[in-house]
């Protein structure tokens, strides 16, 4: 287990792992991480872990039908805020379906792009980033919007363009290519 420090500025380059079932933030808040069957030996990119995880099946599928495999594939390196399934279930009915039809790609497209950040972002040093940033710090997203991140009841959790707000409940997760963190809610860009 790791502690659930979370950093989104653009140096953070150290590594670390999420094993078991669960992610801490400080000492006393516990939050559920997500079981994939990925194993920490770098041979896998963030593509692969994702295809790897029960709990990312529709992101897998969003990716594929966004035409995103082979550019998320690439060397980055990239840190990706992956929704899991339960998170795309809190979307309307429909909306799913809706965006993975070929004529929706584009919108797809940028919202999965927004999930995505240039470089690889660890969660070493979040707290000491939100501290210095005044309690928040925000993060550019290669689909061109921002994303803030801040402490909220001992957990980190991601503010989009829209007011939405999506909770890190795993971290670390780490490709050849980049990082992930999995997070509890889709983010939107504006």
């Amino acid at each position: 287990m790791k502690k659930l420090m979370f950093v989104l500025a653009s140096l953070a380059l150290s590594v670390f792992s999420v094993q078991g079932v669960y992610a801490q933030c400080g000492s006393s808040n516990k939050a559920k991480a997500v079981q994939t069957s990925y194993t920490n030996g770098g041979e896998k990119d963030v593509v692969d872990i994702a295809i790897g995880s029960t709990d990312h099946t529709t992101l897998v599928a969003a990716v594929q039908a966004a035409g995103l495999v082979e550019t998320l594939k690439s060397d980055g390196p990239f840190t990706i805020f992956a929704p899991t399934n339960a998170a795309f279930d809190k979307l309307p009915d429909g909306t799913v379906a809706t965006l993975l039809k070929p004529e929706n790609k584009g919108q797809l497209t940028s919202i999965l792009t927004y999930h995505v950040v240039n470089g690889k972002l660890d969660s070493g040093a979040v707290v000491d980033a939100i501290k210095k940033g005044n309690g928040k710090v925000e993060v550019t997203t290669i689909q061109g919007g921002t994303l803030t991140a801040m402490m909220k009841d001992g957990a980190v959790w991601l503010k989009d363009e829209n007011g939405g707000m999506a909770k890190i409940i795993a971290v670390d997760l780490e490709g050849t290519n980049g990082t992930i963190h999995v997070i509890d809610g889709v983010v939107l860009p504006k």
